[in-house]
């Protein structure tokens, strides 16, 4: 089918040639105003200001007035623990009550109460529950997205939850990325035994994943009283071995020293980032590896928030994501994490839509698939309802300003 949405008021994120963006030029946002898309077969095939729309680009198309909508490329969400089975809310209350982590964990809360409630649910079960949450977050305009693991914390549960996003991957209709977390923290029989657990790691859990093709990614969370930084080179060493580019919960807590193991490795991307230091900031800035920036698990967590201003002035390039996950940031509505990155981190607009589409994209290396309005990429397109501006969308973050979202070419 082909499609001409025309009168459009502002088309967003228009490039040629899809680069990461960063440092100064992450505040420019090439614009097109009074626009028309052209799109066919779920792929963008011409787009233009309206006195450049020809007979050609309407011959044999459905044509659709935007009426004043903005356009923009769909979220993409390159950090997300989407495969849970239960919310945690419990918790929620026990830390406005003043509980600690630890005291939350030591009742049987954390990353240890969401591994339980997998290891009782089926792949069936936590497929659907997962399939319920994409299609929300879809009509939300995330048009891409990246789903770890890590609630397993064994081997079975670990690969159940890979089969999970295998087959979410396989059957949704935007595309979608796989991270192997088995590292994200030690079982309780590990605790004292960390060296069984990574022998679990590397040598139970990493040939399967690698013969079932489960993963695309290997993620540890590098952090004080989780996985050192040797521990961290050591399990992303062994997945690289097995064809997985690395990832890396870096700097959440404390300056772990997983910001420049990551540009060591050459990860495709550090994310959390709350805590930098001089030495973070240098190999981040001087690197291709992206800092992935989670502000709702900040704001969630009442945390300091990443200091995304010193990181645009050294030249980092950065991205966006929800790190949506039922412990630390419970919601996967980007809309809210654009708002929150200027409102808290003082991100223009321009910079934080860059960084949610394509930055995001780039963070998930689907950069040639999604993240702009270029031609051949996919149409996973948001609709705005009537706004002044861009800068409205981030300003009034209570409202719901998606009029509608099109994925592949069709409006969901």
């Amino acid at each position: 089918m082909k499609r001409v949405i025309q009168h459009i008021k502002h088309l967003v994120n228009t490039r040629t040639n899809s680069i990461v963006v960063r440092g100064s030029a992450l505040s420019q946002l090439p614009i097109i105003e009074n626009a028309f898309i052209v799109v066919e077969n779920g792929i963008i095939q011409a787009y233009g200001t309206m006195h450049e729309l020809t007979v050609d680009h309407m011959s044999g198309a459905e044509v659709i007035d935007a009426a004043g909508s903005s356009v923009l490329p769909c979220w993409c969400d390159s950090h997300t623990h989407l495969v849970f089975a239960a919310s945690r809310e419990d918790e929620f209350v026990h830390k406005i009550n003043g509980l600690t982590y630890a005291e939350i964990a030591a009742k049987g809360g954390g990353i240890l109460n969401s591994a339980r409630k997998i290891a009782q649910s089926t792949e069936d079960e936590l497929y659907l529950q997962a399939m319920t949450r994409l299609n929300e977050l879809m009509k939300l305009g995330t048009g891409a997205i990246e789903i770890k693991s890590g609630y397993g914390l064994n081997t079975d549960n670990e690969l159940k939850m890979l089969r999970v996003i295998k087959r979410i991957k396989e059957t949704a209709p935007i595309p979608v990325k796989a991270s192997f977390l088995g590292a994200h923290t030690y079982p309780l029989e590990f605790r004292e035994n960390h060296e069984g657990y990574i022998d679990q790691i590397i040598n139970e859990m990493l040939p399967i994943i690698a013969d079932e093709q489960l993963a695309d990614y290997i993620d540890v969370f590098c952090e004080e009283g989780f996985f050192s930084v040797a521990e961290t080179q050591r399990i992303c060493e062994a997945g690289i071995a097995y064809g997985l580019k690395p990832k890396i919960h870096a700097n959440q807590l404390n300056a772990s020293g997983g910001v420049e193991l990551g540009v060591k490795l050459g990860a495709i991307s550090v994310d959390h980032l709350e805590t930098m230091n001089d030495s973070a900031i240098s190999a981040l800035s001087q690197s291709v590896t992206i800092g992935t920036l989670l502000p709702t698990a900040a704001f969630f967590l009442r945390m300091p928030y990443q200091p995304a201003r010193t990181l645009i002035n050294a030249n980092a390039a950065l991205a966006l994501a929800s790190d949506f996950n039922p412990g630390s940031s419970p919601s996967g509505n980007m809309n809210f994490v654009v708002a929150l990155s200027c409102i808290q981190m003082k991100m223009l607009p321009e910079e934080a839509i860059n960084a949610a589409t394509i930055n995001g994209a780039f963070a998930m290396e689907l950069a040639n698939e999604v993240g702009s309005i270029t031609i051949g990429k996919r149409a996973n397109l948001i609709f705005t309802h009537p706004i002044p501006s861009l800068a409205y969308m981030p300003y009034a973050f209570g409202s719901n300003l998606i009029q509608k979202v099109m994925i592949n070419g069709q409006f969901i």
